[in-house]
């Protein structure tokens, strides 16, 4: 298998949502490491680091979130990788 990160842009209502908190349950479950942080425009940025099926399934629930976001677009693009301890909200 192999590893690989991707950065997201995850844009619509995904702050007050608990939208990170939801991811980082996610991607921990997934054994995936990275962050999610608020952007000053009212998106999350989200950094996904780990084995390509558990990222790509982080991802794809990315679209849904939790029960009360709404989710409009998701940019994603690769990035290089990083070892990260753990997933961690800022």
């Amino acid at each position: 298998m192999s590893k690989c990160c991707v950065r997201a842009l995850v844009s619509g209502k995904v702050q007050g949502v608990f939208y990170r908190r939801a991811t980082q349950e996610q991607a921990l479950s997934a054994g995936v490491t990275g962050y999610a942080s608020n952007l000053p425009d009212g998106s999350v940025e989200v950094v996904l680091c780990g084995e390509g099926e558990a990222v790509n399934a982080v991802v794809k629930w990315l679209w849904n979130g939790p029960p009360n976001a709404k989710v409009t677009h998701v940019e994603l693009e690769g990035t290089e990788w990083r070892n990260y301890d753990t997933f961690v909200t800022s």
